[in-house]
Parts: structure tokens; sequence; C-alpha cells
């Protein structure tokens, strides 16, 4: 088990991240989503990611489904929202108004079927309303007890300071794999300083070091990796390059390269918790043998060898996005 934060719910070490099961990654199957669910509640994961937007409350209800029959009390609901976004998919902004957060949250309430969210956080910070706006709305919901813990996603140092002022922040959600470090610059130093966790999402960059991607594979229009620069010509030829040497590594220790690349976040600090977006059984029961895998000194320097800082070809999201970050400011 891990803390989030100095006040935070006590969570698995690993967390499951539940988008894909929903939305951006092409189809999935409903019955095996809440199969992985249920298998990862029984393996002892506590943690279940998601969003709003996630296929428009559809990841929402599905948990819903999944956790009926269960106790409530067994899991942490980790939700985001904010984003808008239209009929078609689209990306329309992020909307941080205090009357938004609420209205959300209680459409979040209605969709899960329960009367508390566990960790409620922003998908991204809306440039339009000060942050101390946003979390104040949502430390409003606390005080009545619709929120337990208030969290953060992809936002930066100086906004995180800013937004912990109004209200203990419980973590800061944020890619984080071997191939996506910015986070170590300035947000994490921030976070311990504050006492803040991280969820890292992203752990094996959308797929390319789990040691099953290939150049060839096709991908479904709908899966946004389709558009991911880091999924395009010579930069997917170089990236899978940087997982085939993570894969012999992994080879080394009697793992796969997923587990290898979990264990290394793992491996970052204990104040990490690690999200893991398996779809299918045999996905998760991999991912989850991350936790048998102990790295040691000369382990994470051999690691650092084969994947360095910053070797990553192409940025981890497009344009557009990326100009949402306010992590990447």
């Amino acid at each position: 088990m891990r803390t989030l934060g100095a006040d935070g719910p006590a969570v698995s070490d690993l967390g499951l991240g539940c988008m894909g099961m929903s939305d951006l990654y092409g189809p999935a199957d409903e019955a095996e989503s809440i199969a992985t669910i249920h298998a990862a509640l029984d393996a002892g994961v506590t943690l279940l990611d998601t969003g709003d937007f996630y296929g428009m409350g559809h990841n929402e209800l599905l948990i819903r489904r999944a956790l009926e029959g269960r106790s409530r009390d067994e899991v942490t609901i980790s939700v985001k929202f904010g984003a808008q976004r239209d009929p078609d998919g689209g990306w329309l902004g992020y909307d941080g108004r205090p009357a938004a957060v609420k209205t959300s949250l209680a459409y979040t309430l209605r969709r899960l079927g329960t009367d508390h969210v566990d960790v409620y956080r922003m998908a991204r910070v809306d440039p339009q309303v000060p942050v101390e706006e946003t979390v104040g709305a949502i430390a409003e919901e606390v005080a009545k007890g619709h929120v337990r813990h208030i969290g953060l996603s992809e936002a930066g140092a100086a906004t995180i300071r800013r937004a912990h002022a109004v209200h203990p922040i419980s973590d800061v959600q944020i890619e984080y794999s071997l191939l996506s470090r910015g986070v170590e610059r300035e947000i994490l130093p921030v976070c311990r300083e504050l006492g803040i966790a991280v969820t890292a999402y992203g752990v094996l960059s959308r797929g390319l070091l789990s040691g099953h991607w290939s150049k060839d594979r096709p991908l479904d229009p709908g899966d946004f990796r389709a558009h991911s620069p880091r999924f395009a010509g010579d930069n997917l030829a170089r990236n899978l390059e940087l997982a085939e040497a993570l894969r012999a590594l992994a080879e080394d220790k009697g793992a796969t390269a997923a587990q290898l690349a979990i264990a290394w976040v793992l491996a970052q600090g204990d104040d990490i918790v690690p999200l893991v977006g398996a779809r299918r059984r045999e996905r998760l029961a991999e991912a989850l043998g991350a936790l048998k895998v102990r790295l040691t000194g000369e382990d994470l320097a051999r690691i650092e060898a084969a994947v360095p800082h910053d070797a990553a070809a192409g940025e981890r999201y497009g344009a557009a996005q990326m100009a949402m970050l306010d992590s990447e400011r």
C-alpha cells in the first residue's frame, strides 16, 4: 500500500486506469473490461482512475456496473472532470468555473451510483479560471462530504503551490515513464516538498514500452495513438529501438518489458503510484507481475543507459494538446 499525500487515502501499489475501456484506444470489450476490473479488485488493487469525459460518461457507468454487489469502501475512485468535447469526440477546451465543477460532480455521483468521490481533480488546468477558484469549489464539496480528497492533473510547479495553499492536495496525476521524465525537473521536487503524491499514468508510454508493439500494427481511427507524434514514422522506429533495449534487459531479469517499465516507475519512490491501463485480464496479470521485480542500483543504471533521459523521439501529445498542458509551460 502507498499513501496519496500527507493526509490522503492509502491505496494499492498499482492503480487501474480505466480510460481505454471506454475511449481513445479503439474498440474495447465491455464484458472483458468488467472482468478485468473484478480481477484487479480480487488481486488487491484498490485504486480505480476514470474521467467523466471517457466515453462521455460511459466509463463511470462501466465502473458502477463492475462495483455492483461489492463494498464501496474497498475501492478508491479517482475522477477527472472539466474536459469539454463535441458529439464527434473532438476537444473543445476545459471548464474550471465553480458552477461547472459542481455540476460535473453531480453528474458523476449519479453515474457512479455513490454519494462521494474519493479523489476529484480537474483533467487539465483551465487557463481562463484561477486555480484557486476551481480548487476552492471542490473544497466546498469536501466540506459537504461529496468529495474526500482533492487532486490535480498535469499541473505545473507554480500551479501546484497555489492550489495547495487553498486546500491540501493529495496527488498530482501526470505522465511519467522511461520515455516521459519531464516531471523530474520541477514538479516532482515541489510535490515532495509539499507532501503530495504522484499518480503516474502512461507508464508504458501508451504501449510503446509494453513489448507488444510493432511498427506494422494497424490503428483504429478512434485510437488517439494514430495521431500521436511518438507513434509516427521515424519517431516510432526510434522509440521501438528503445523498447527493444528495455526488453533485452527485462529478459536478463526474468521479466517482461512491461514489467520492467512499471517496476522502474515504482522504484522512483514510495510516493509514486503507477496507473496501468490494462483492458484485458492477461495484460492486468502481466502488469501485477511488476510488483515481484526488484531492481538493484546496478539494474537502474543499466536501464538508464539503455533508455537515457530525454531519449524519446517526438512529443507525448500533438501540438494542440501540448498547448493545454500547464505542466509543460
